[in-house]
Formats: structure tokens, sequence, C-alpha cells
């Protein structure tokens, strides 16, 4: 798929740098209540740590109590769905819709008003004050 920003693998590599390389270009997930956006909860908003791209508003995040940081929805135009059947199950993959970096998964298990659940991997996202 064509995406806005366009970079080779090593490029990516180069710039996130092994861990985030992993999470962001090889669809990995970093352990549960291990990333630094897990119970942060400040004014901002939370941009893809691939190419900086606004995709989550403060105003959007919630404690789920499942280890990684939870939104109940995404800047419109700024998340992309695809079907994931990885690991024995059919989830929702979501993706930076400006360089088709990985996010996580979404699901509609949540506990607010929206019913949904952004689970995020925190090497995925920055926040910007």
């Amino acid at each position: 798929m064509p995406y806005k920003i366009q970079k080779s693998e090593e490029e990516w590599k180069a710039e996130l740098g092994l861990e985030k390389y992993k999470i962001l270009r090889q669809k990995g997930t970093e352990f549960p209540h291990t990333g630094a956006y897990n119970l942060h909860f400040e004014n901002g908003n939370y941009c893809c740590a691939g190419c900086g791209e606004v995709l989550f508003e403060s105003t959007s995040k919630f404690n789920a109590h499942c280890g990684w940081p939870s939104f109940d929805k995404s800047i419109p135009g700024k998340v992309e769905y695809s079907k994931d059947s990885s690991h024995g199950m059919i989830r929702t993959e979501i993706l930076c819709a400006t360089c088709g970096s990985h996010l996580g998964h979404v699901f509609d298990d949540g506990p607010t008003e929206t019913g949904i659940r952004y689970c995020v991997n925190s090497l995925s996202i920055d926040f910007k004050k």
C-alpha cells in the first residue's frame, strides 16, 4: 500500500533503532506493563513514533488495566485497520495511515461510550504536550 511517507527497511531500521523497528515495522508487541505511556495521563497528543503524525488526543486515553496504552477513539483519518489472523486468532490491527507503521490492535470491549479500545504499544507512539 502506498503511504505518504516511504522509506526502505534499512532507513527505517537506522532511524528507529532495533527495538522500535521490531514493533513499528515488524508488527511486534512490547511486554505488558512495561511501556512508558501505559499509565501516562498528561494533556497533549500521542503521535506516531515512525513519522510524527498525531494519532490520538489525551482526552481519549483511559486506563484499561490491560498493560498497554488504551484510547477510545483515534483522530479521524489518521489510523488504518487491517485484518490480523496471526497467533491463531482474528484481530484488527491498527496502523499509522501516513507511514504504515504498526501501532497495535483495536477491540470492541472498551468501557467508555464508544465501546472501543485501541490497544497501542508505547514504543509505537511519542507524546507531545
